[in-house]
Parts: structure tokens; C-alpha cells; sequence
């Protein structure tokens, strides 16, 4: 495998499936700036940017190397907090602000924010303070608090210089060493593990068929938990965040590749599905929207996954391929319960099909104890439609209330045919206790999430019969 770090070239033989990012830099290249805080993607001190070319050009994103695996970094430029600097060799705009700023304390935390800041600074050069706050949700600090770390983020924008600086400098390049890097399948072997990462698609199939127990690892927001925290052996590893990318709109349908993820998947759901942007911005931190996919959130068939809710209220399908064989299934379908979906062996999820509901009044809720970077206590998706002032069809989807992501379907009996007022969801909450029996567990009791259901049917009244209404303030309480 070959990818840039800083401003050279590795080559690699010796890497294992299991093998991170993070120690690769520490102790391999002893670049020790990166720090391991939590090692489940969550504190954010690992943070570093990783470059890939796409369709628009060469993107710089940060994400999280104590869960991103080494071999997934092939044909990529990893770019650490050791790399920065001003035009004129001395601290980067980013860390003088946060040096005037007094943005870091015990400084454990800094490295990683910086890189968050820098990813930022690079894209958005006039991010406000809300674009600041969505950037930091991957980042924790317990000494120093963010107002002056926002501040020193204000003042690097308003400094300016992303044209100056080595990323912009070397942009072309950079891009044309990493498109060299691609070609072939690549194939790495340490002790009796291996890794694979597929040419293309079309690869990835044909490898899936003879390996149809493979572990498949997309961004590894999971995955790379099953290491780190529960020590599993994850060989052989097919490495597929490179692959079906694809984004297509047309006729009232959004199509998306498996491979998409959901930072790439949000101007989409800006663009198209906007009650459902907000969302989108809740789903783990920055750092995990840039390496979780869309088809592995559905793939990996978990109760509490937090785009299954949303998309099964909007009727998603999902085309599944073994081989060159395909197959299209409605999302609902695919959970059959807990631990089973529809999936054959060396069958992959491939694209999801979302209609866009033109004329449905969408809502996506996401209850957890924090609001931002936090595993969902309860997900519901809403997809209603009103003709004359009464409902005509309701669809209704909840994550963390059983085994599998689904429907409300006794709560959507109470709407259906009903006027469009605060009576109908009224009875729908009662309803909505007959469709679950939740558990309880350490994220929320049975009757916390019970309540909760009932409560977004009444929410989501407030919102559409007042609109403005502050509910967001209980994104995080439920009410």
C-alpha cells in the first residue's frame, strides 16, 4: 500500500487488517502530536486530515485515526499537526490564534482541535460561530471550555491565507501522485491476517464471492470498535470507503453509492430532504461524518443506527448485489430482527434509493444524553401527508425501541383519515405504546424511551401547527 504522510511517501507490505492509523503514526513514524484519548472515535484528540481525490477534486477531511485502520489510508494523503505551519515556517495561523486566544490548557486535547480547526479553516475560510461549534462536535476539552477556542477559530478565518498555505500550494500535485497510487487490487499480509482493498466494485463483488465471510469495513466508525475495544480478529478485511461513491437525482428519487458518506450525503439532504439536514448534523461528530457511510449504517443491521428511522419513513429501498446479480428491497424489510437482515452471504449493499416525498411534511428526531457525538437512545423518522386538512398516509419509523429499526404501525392507524390536529396525535402517542416493548439499558430505561416515543408525536404536532417554536432546546431530554 502507498499513501502520503506530511510530505512523503510510504510504502507498505507489513499491515495487518486490525492495524490503526494512529499507531502507525506514534509508533512507527514517532509523530506523537496525535494523541490516543478514548479510542472509539468519540474525544477527538486523534484528529488529522486525510486528503482523497473525488469527481470534484482533491478533498481534505478530518477524521479520526484512532479508528481508522492503516490499510484503509491507501492511495490518501495523511496530513498530522507536525505538518503545520505559516508560508514563513513559524506557528500556523490556526495555533497563533489559539496561543492569543489562551484556547488550550493541559493541551492534551489540542492537537486534535487544531486539525478540526484547520479542516475548517481550509474549507470554510468565514465560518460563523454555529459552523465553528458543528466542526468542534468531534472535539472534547475539559480544561479550557470553547469560548476562546471558537474565538482563536473567528480570528484565523478573518487572518486569511488558505491560499498560501502548503495544502493549497501543493494542491496539484498532491492530487497527481495520489491518482497515480490506484490501479490494481492491493492485497497486504502480516503474520496470518490479511487485508484487501478492491480495484473497484466490480473487484470488490468478485472478491466478496470467494471470500464471502470477509469482513467488509467502510469508514470503520463500528468496525473499528470490534479492535480496539473487544480485541476481535476482523481477517480477512475487504477495505471499501473508496468505492460507490455515486450521487444521482432524478425523477423525485435520490440515489446514492453504498460508499457515501454522510458529510458527502448533506448538501444532498440540504438540497432535497432539508427537514432532514438538521439530522444529518447529529450523526457522531465531524470527524465521523467524514468516514461513516450511509449502506454501512444500514448494513450492519444494528437497532439504534441512526439513518434507518429516517430513511424507512421515506420509503428507501436498497439495491443488494452478489456477483453481477442484483436485487432491490424495500429498507423495512431488510431488518429482520436483531442480528439478521436479508443479506446472503458475499451479498453487499450497493446503493440506497430514498424518494424524495414532494408535498410530505418529513421530520427526523435523535434523542441521546449529549446532544452532539453521542449513540441514540431513541430515532424516529416522520413522513406525513395532508389533503384538505386531513392525514392521507403516515409512515413512521423508530430506532432503539426493538430489535430492529421499525415502523410504528398502530400509531399510524391512529393518524390515517384523521384531521390534521393536536386529537390525532394525541392518539397516536397512546398507540405508539402498543407498537414497542422496548428494553432497558444503560442509554435509556423502557419507560424513558416509551415516554419518549409517545412525546415526538406531540412535538412533532407543535412544530408543524406553531412553527418556530423552540422545541430544539429538548433535543437532548425528549420532550
Amino acid at each position: 500500500m502507498r499513501f502520503l504522510l506530511n510530505d512523503q511517501e510510504i510504502v507498505l507490505t507489513d499491515v495487518g487488517p486490525a492495524d490503526t492509523l494512529l499507531d502507525h503514526l506514534r509508533i512507527s513514524q514517532r509523530l506523537t502530536g496525535t494523541k490516543e484519548g478514548c479510542a472509539e472515535g468519540d474525544c477527538g484528540a486523534c484528529t488529522v486530515l486525510l486528503g482523497r481525490v473525488t469527481d470534484s477534486g482533491l478533498v481534505y477531511e478530518p477524521i479520526n485515526a484512532c479508528i481508522r485502520f492503516l490499510a484503509s489510508c491507501h492511495g490518501t494523503h495523511i496530513v498530522t499537526i507536525e505538518h503545520l505551519k505559516s508560508p514563513q515556517g513559524g506557528l500556523h495561523p490556526i495555533q497563533a490564534a489559539m496561543v492569543e486566544n489562551h484556547g488550550s490548557q493541559c493541551g492534551f486535547c489540542t492537537p486534535g482541535i487544531v486539525m478540526s480547526l484547520y479542516g475548517l479553516w481550509m474549507a470554510n475560510p468565514t465560518a460563523d460561530v454555529t459552523q465553528i461549534e458543528t466542526a468542534l462536535q468531534g472535539n472534547l476539552c475539559r480544561c479550557t471550555g470553547y469560548e476562546p477556542i471558537i474565538k482563536a477559530a473567528l480570528q484565523a478565518g478573518r487572518a486569511g491565507g488558505q491560499a498560501q498555505d502548503a495544502l493549497s500550494v501543493e494542491r496539484d500535485a498532491v492530487t497527481a501522485r495520489l491518482r497515480a497510487m490506484w490501479g490494481a487490487r492491493v492485497e497486504l499480509v502480516k503474520e496470518d491476517e490479511r487485508a484487501i482493498i478492491p480495484a473497484d466494485t466490480d473487484d470488490l463483488a468478485a472478491i466478496l464471492e470467494a471470500e464471502p465471510k470477509a469482513t467488509i469495513v467502510a469508514g470503520a466508525t463500528d468496525v473499528g470498535l470490534w479492535v480496539t475495544k473487544f480485541l476481535r480478529d476482523i481477517s480477512p478485511a475487504v477495505f471499501i470507503g473508496h468505492l460507490m461513491k455515486g450521487i444521482e437525482v432524478s425523477d423525485g428519487e435520490i440515489r446514492l453509492g453504498a460508499g457515501v458518506t454522510y458529510s458527502e450525503a448533506a448538501p444532498i439532504f440540504r438540497d432535497h430532504l432539508p427537514q432532514a439536514y438538521d439530522y444529518l448534523l447529529r450523526i457522531g461528530g465531524w470527524q465521523v461524518r467524514n468516514m461513516g457511510t450511509i449502506g454501512a449504517n444500514i448494513a450492519n443491521g444494528s437497532p439504534i443506527g441512526d439513518s434507518p428511522p429516517l430513511l424507512i419513513s421515506l420509503s428507501a429501498r436498497i439495491v443488494l448485489r452478489k456477483g453481477n446479480t442484483r436485487r432491490e428491497v424495500a429498507l423495512e424489510d431488510y431488518f429482520i430482527e436483531y442480528g439478521k437482515q436479508d443479506r446472503a452471504p458475499g451479498e453487499f449493499v450497493e446503493q440506497i434509493v430514498i424518494p424524495t416525498q414532494a408535498g410530505a411534511t418529513i421530520a427526523a428526531y435523535k434523542v441521546s444524553k449529549r446532544r452532539d457525538s453521542d449513540i441514540t437512545a431513541v430515532a424516529a423518522g416522520f413522513c406525513i401527508r395532508v389533503e384538505n386538512g386531513i392525514i392521507g398516509s403516515a409512515r413512521i419509523a423508530f430506532g432503539g425501541m426493538a430489535g430492529t429499526p421499525k415502523r410504528a404501525a398502530k400509531a399510524e392507524a391512529a393518524l390515517v383519515g384523521q384531521p390534521f390536529a393536536a386529537a390525532a396525535f394525541d392518539a397516536a402517542a397512546k398507540a405508539v405504546q402498543d407498537d414497542f416493548q422496548p428494553l432497558s439499558d444503560w442509554r435509556a430505561s423502557a419507560e424513558y424511551r416509551s415516554t419518549v416515543a409517545a412525546n415526538l408525536f406531540r412535538r412533532f404536532w407543535l412544530e408543524q401547527s406553531e412553527p418556530g417554536l423552540p422545541v430544539r432546546l429538548n433535543y437532548a431530554v425528549g420532550a
